[in-house]
């Protein structure tokens, strides 16, 4: 049985707004009543619904978060940074895993509206924005993780994928490899596609080196493996010299791929270098170059500037932060 306020009142010998006050106002109660309500309470294990007082409120302390893979250690360091800045402004959050898919985003939207959260970060699909513009009208405030936005509409903390791309195929380009393969997907999600588009650039600025794209259904070592099997299995002459995984879970299928059969060597036969920088990559049987991402810093300052609009409402100017990935060399690419 559900115990309510009106049973600690009852117990207590005070009304329920003195319950309430003690509850939530306890300097505007003698410390005697409340001795006999916290007694009442802890008598009969009342819980109180913070849910629905917050709903009375309009204001929540909770806010969403929902991102493309949550089985990707980016973004669960992602969320790790953004838990980190809530918890310092006693806020919490709910984590909601797309899985790259609209429904289940969408799921996720409906749900945190219900909950009237104070606002939202989310690293969205491709085809999003007008469910994020509705979920702002709607007084939700949103920030987008992981991704910039075109028209300034949204706050957003992002890397430049366009210059990550790039720094990873002109790596490979500077060790000499010339036939370099970018295994990656879907490309509606908009990191893959900015990668791509850097990788690219970096293949029209060096002579002699082509790019083959691998388009695979999402970013994960499964489909990685499986594109590493195909790799793995041409003729020698058919294969590439390097790849670029879109991301480390991609990168780390392939490498698993190539070192099964006990034929081809990483980066001997084939340079190999990921994205995100995950602890994997490091920990990988052949350590894995990568293109560092700060995963965490992304989170926690998403969290900075949706509390800033919160804040100053409809006159905060949407803020911009992109920050500018790095190259890690590893023995995939370099060698021991």
């Amino acid at each position: 049985m559900s115990i309510s306020v009106r049973d600690v009142a009852a117990l207590a010998g005070v009304s329920v707004g003195t319950v309430s006050n003690v509850l939530n106002r306890p300097e505007k109660v003698t410390p005697e009543t409340v001795g006999r309500v916290q007694a009442a309470i802890d008598s009969l294990g009342f819980v109180r619904n913070d849910v629905a007082r917050q709903l009375r409120a309009g204001r929540s302390r909770t806010i969403g978060l929902v991102v493309l893979d949550v089985g990707n250690p980016f973004f669960t360091d992602l969320a790790r940074g953004a838990e980190d800045e809530a918890a310092d402004a006693n806020l919490t959050v709910i984590l909601g895993n797309s899985d790259e898919t609209i429904a289940r985003e969408d799921a996720y939207l409906d749900l945190f509206e219900e909950q009237r959260v104070l606002g939202v970060l989310i690293s969205p699909l491709a085809d999003s924005m007008e469910r994020l513009v509705r979920l702002r009208e709607r007084g939700i405030p949103t920030v987008l993780v992981d991704r910039g936005t075109e028209n300034g509409g949204f706050s957003s903390v992002s890397v430049d994928d366009v210059a990550g791309g790039h720094l990873a195929v002109a790596h490979l380009a500077s060790i000499g490899r010339t036939r370099i393969a970018f295994v990656g997907g879907p490309q509606s999600i908009r990191q893959v596609a900015d990668r791509l588009s850097g990788a690219r650039r970096a293949v029209d600025q060096h002579d002699g080196v082509t790019l083959e794209v691998i388009e695979v259904e999402s970013q994960s070592v499964l489909h990685g493996r499986t594109a590493g099997e195909a790799i793995r299995d041409r003729p020698e002459s058919e294969r590439p010299d390097a790849i670029f995984a879109a991301n480390d879970l991609i990168a780390v299928g392939v490498l698993q791929a190539l070192s099964m059969a006990g034929t081809l060597r990483v980066p001997e036969d084939i340079a190999l270098i990921g994205y995100d920088d995950i602890d994997f990559a490091s920990a990988a049987i052949v350590p894995l170059s990568s293109i560092r991402q700060p995963s965490a810093l992304i989170g926690s300052r998403a969290v900075e500037l949706l509390l800033r609009e919160v804040e100053h409402g409809a006159d905060f100017m949407h803020e911009h932060i992109v920050f500018q990935p790095q190259l890690v060399v590893r023995a995939s690419t370099v060698g021991a």
